[in-house]
């Protein structure tokens, strides 16, 4: 069997997997949350699998090769960050609250206006996240086929493919599949990555050349400007990924609040210690390819590993390699098609007409084909964007919008709906200053966003109103959890 049969024939079985998943779909809470009965085991594998998409497999190695360790501040450092503080900080006092979205949360705190911005926020984010998923499938079916499949082409394909399972089993098949993959994603790059090193004279030799080439320097030159911006690239997603859907309906599918919490830690630390594993491939290509690498770091570093795999490595290495790169693709872009769909639903829609449990299960699955064809027109228009860069762009709203109205919704009694706008208008304001104006460049738009949003937090929280008033009553009389999917007065 060729390469690409073998592919097709996993693209298959995942299908299947994800088909049969949709059988335990009853409800919207089984759709959205997995009925809440995931054990630590698929807590752990969702959190890496959707954690572990193209910008780790392609991304992080071309970031880590090109300025070392300081460039993946980002990711995989922030973002594993972001699991383990999540887990630690966040998933048990959410777990008890036993919503169905992230934005349910900012209703039951601040009322329906808060809850809409932020359900729109939070959708328009996945915008760029999911679009980087679509864009490396298409060039992995282009790479597949030799060129006869475009890069536009293999983008639909797979879209079609990541729709057709996560549209009729929700969370359900993205959390079974994700345990498939991840299974693939470790024993692939596993195999690969002993092999590449015996390829390159030894691990200890891929090392010595890393360490050499200055690639180990993980903090930015000692001055006030660089330090800021490290900083900024730092939070981006290690905060603007904690207010987000996919990561909470990780904990809310947890069967236990032990479960919750211990998952995306586990999740978290697991991420930061593989994402290791492509980088050190990626620097033995150096020394197993040195020319190909040379010229491929000129024109696109992202084809560095997959170069190595396709001229260097036997046949059953390149399948496991293009398993492993589909699982990680895959994993991730149909958790981030079903997150911001949900949200959509269930804090926007469902703010516009009365739904029935029914006809909500059946708005969300609309929905989700309604954003997929949206993110493949936006991968087209966005084509030959470098996929680290649309992960990094889709955080930054997030950061700026939505993280203090959650923080402190959950840690200070005192934050109230006032707070909320405050932070949301001050941080939003901020960062597009910052972006549309030369001075940016002298101060990062995303961490003035988010200190600018914090201050507005606190003053708009603390400053005397009738409405403040009225939000601390409301908060009195709401304090209760609720069930999934309920929807208390606001």
């Amino acid at each position: 069997m060729t390469l690409i049969g073998f592919v097709v024939l996993y693209l298959l079985v995942s299908v299947a997997i994800g088909l049969y998943a949709a059988t335990r779909v009853k409800n919207t809470a089984d759709y959205a949350v997995a009925g809440r009965r995931l054990p630590l085991v698929m807590v752990v594998t969702t959190t890496f699998a959707t954690w572990f998409g193209s910008e780790t497999v392609l991304g992080v190695p071309s970031k880590f090769i090109e300025g070392g360790l300081e460039s993946t501040v980002e990711d995989p450092f922030g973002a594993a960050f972001c699991l383990i503080f999540v887990g630690m900080f966040f998933a048990a006092r959410l777990y008890r609250m036993n919503l169905l979205t992230i934005g349910d949360f900012y209703r039951h705190h601040y009322g329906r206006g808060v809850e809409i911005f932020s359900a729109v926020v939070i959708a328009i984010s996945y915008l760029g996240w999911v679009a980087a998923q679509i864009t490396a499938l298409g060039l992995v079916f282009s790479l597949l086929s030799d060129g006869a499949i475009s890069t536009v082409q293999g983008m639909a394909i797979g879209t079609v493919i990541v729709l057709t399972y996560t549209v009729f089993g929700g969370m359900w098949s993205v959390a079974l599949t994700d345990f498939l993959q991840m299974v693939i994603i470790v024993v692939g790059l596993s195999l690969i990555a002993w092999f590449a090193a015996d390829l390159a004279g030894g691990a200890d030799r891929v090392v010595a050349h890393a360490a050499e080439k200055d690639m180990f320097n993980f903090w930015p030159e000692a001055t006030f400007h660089a330090w800021l911006f490290w900083l900024s690239s730092a939070v981006t997603i290690m905060i603007g990924s904690i207010p987000q859907q996919d990561v909470f309906q990780r904990v809310m599918a947890a069967r236990d609040e032990k479960s919750a919490v211990r998952g995306p830690i586990l999740g978290g630390t697991a991420y930061l210690l593989f994402a290791a594993v492509p980088m050190f491939i990626a620097v033995a290509a150096f020394l197993v390819m040195p020319e190909t690498a040379a010229t491929l770091l000129k024109e696109d570093s992202q084809k560095i590993l997959p170069a190595l795999v396709m001229e260097h490595m036997p046949m059953w290495l390149k399948v496991l390699f293009f398993g492993a790169l589909l699982s990680a693709i895959m994993s991730t872009a149909s958790a981030t098609l079903l997150a911001p769909t949900t949200t959509f639903v269930q804090n926007i829609l469902k703010n516009l007409m009365p739904l029935s449990d029914k006809v909500e299960l059946r708005a969300m699955r609309i929905a989700i084909v309604v954003f997929a064809a949206c993110v493949l027109a936006y991968s087209i228009r966005m084509e030959g964007t470098p996929i680290y860069e649309l992960v990094a762009m889709a955080y930054q709203f997030p950061v700026v919008g939505a993280f203090w109205p959650l923080v402190l919704g959950l840690y200070w009694e005192r934050s109230t709906t006032q707070g909320a706008v405050w932070s949301i208008v001050l941080g939003m304001s901020t960062w597009m200053l910052l972006s549309l104006t030369p001075l940016g460049e002298a101060i990062p738009s995303v961490l003035a966003g988010l200190v600018m949003a914090g201050i507005g937090m606190v003053v708009g929280s603390l400053l005397p109103t009738a409405g403040n008033r009225a939000h601390r009553e409301h908060r009195a009389r709401h304090s209760r959890p609720q069930h999934a999917g309920s929807r208390p007065h606001a």
